[in-house]
């Protein structure tokens, strides 16, 4: 039995089915008597002192700025490792799913801004469809598309990179508010000594993860959302600098990290987040602008700028087709990158930050209703798409 449990975390869909759990049971307590209970545990008051510094925040913003940060450092991680060494270290390799990625984000924030446009508040959600949420869509892609082109999952993978890119650049510069300059400076000093033991070759964690939490905590009180630390943190990690223990360093905290964040971050994160209280809502509080925006620039948004824009860029030459795959195939991943859950809730909950709940039902509901349909059209046009030969699989370790 044991075995069989460590078998299925094993298993690459297993984070994406978390999720949904994780979701289902936020959803379940939110909308029963159990509501309460959700809301008193989301609300606990959580204070750090050292000395005259504090930190005092709900729960729920622990959560959000906190484990976040560690999801944002793992994302970091992985960008830099495939930029220097991995599947984006080329310009042939890269050209497809950057322009693609760079229409996803596009695409959805003009549905969105088309159905929200007179309101000065809703627009600030512009970016809320924009984010992919590579869990869910790789899970997805894994438990449906078995048989497909090994060089379709690396198409998915490398536009969910580039759309965390746009996301974190998004986040940095359009939901940073209040800047403390001497939080600033502290945060770049931070920086600073993180460069230093990178250019020394600094081989042991510890010492980055330290300073890390130092360069969180600055940024944090600066006013810039204290996620991009985690995220400016991993690019100060050594690629080929080994560890004590002979393991090189960056490769070594991914491969160790993926598993929490995969099986803990980001489900405590779902479950904080998706909580949509539907019982007594109103039709208005479900199907309003920004809902409508949300759920159409995820579901239409996303799969007319990623697979129209492949399509353009296979026409006229400037890329190739992933190897071995069909335009059924291409439009069914395009379908799946509409899945924009954790991302898009986070962006979501910045945006809408200083508002009522009713902007955050909205968001939910918004979300929730794009990448339901999104999951499920792009897995009835996966299975659809599926070839007779199985030469190469997903399966197959990437």
């Amino acid at each position: 039995m044991t075995y069989r449990i460590r078998e299925i975390f094993k298993h690459d869909a297993a984070g994406g089915v978390l999720l949904v759990a994780a979701a289902v049971l936020a959803m379940i307590m939110a909308n029963t008597p159990l509501h309460s209970l959700y809301n008193g545990f989301l609300e606990i008051p959580v204070v750090f002192k050292f000395g005259a510094f504090e930190i005092a925040k709900p729960l729920l913003l622990w959560i959000n700025d906190g484990l976040m940060a560690i999801f944002f450092f793992l994302i970091g991680l992985e960008i830099k490792r495939e930029v220097l060494a991995g599947h984006l270290r080329s310009v042939e390799q890269i050209t497809l799913p950057a322009f693609a990625a760079v229409a996803g984000i596009a695409v959805p924030a003009v549905f969105y801004y088309w159905f929200n446009s007179t309101d000065p508040i809703a627009i600030n959600g512009w970016a809320i469809p924009a984010a992919t949420d590579i869990a869910f869509a790789l899970g997805i892609f894994i438990l449906f598309g078995k048989g497909l082109p090994l060089s379709l999952k690396l198409f998915l993978l490398s536009v969910a990179i580039f759309d965390d890119i746009g996301a974190i650049v998004i986040i940095a510069l359009f939901y940073s508010q209040d800047l403390s300059i001497t939080s600033l400076i502290i945060g770049t000093i931070g920086l600073a000594i993180l460069g230093v033991l990178n250019r020394f070759n600094v081989r042991y964690q510890a010492a980055y993860l330290l300073v890390g939490v130092v360069v969180w905590a600055a940024v944090l009180k600066s006013g810039v959302h204290a996620t991009l630390a985690g995220f400016a943190l991993a690019w100060f990690i050594p690629l080929k600098v080994k560890n004590p223990d002979g393991h090189p360093l960056l490769p070594h905290i991914e491969h160790a990290l993926h598993p929490w964040v995969s099986f803990m971050v980001l489900p405590i994160f779902a479950f904080a987040n998706a909580g949509v209280q539907i019982v007594g809502a109103t039709m208005e509080d479900l199907f309003n602008p920004i809902t409508l925006g949300i759920a159409a620039g995820l579901f239409i948004g996303k799969q007319i700028g990623i697979f129209g824009t492949c399509v353009l860029v296979i026409k006229s030459g400037l890329a190739k087709m992933p190897t071995g795959a069909n335009w059924l195939q291409l439009y069914g991943v395009s379908l799946l990158c509409g899945v924009g859950f954790t991302m898009s809730l986070f962006i979501g909950s910045l945006a809408f930050e200083e508002q009522g709940m009713g902007y955050q039902l909205s968001v939910k509901v918004g979300v929730l209703m794009g990448s339901l349909l999104s999951a499920i059209v792009g897995a009835i046009v996966i299975m659809k798409s599926k070839p007779e030969s199985k030469e190469e699989v997903v399966g197959e370790t990437v």
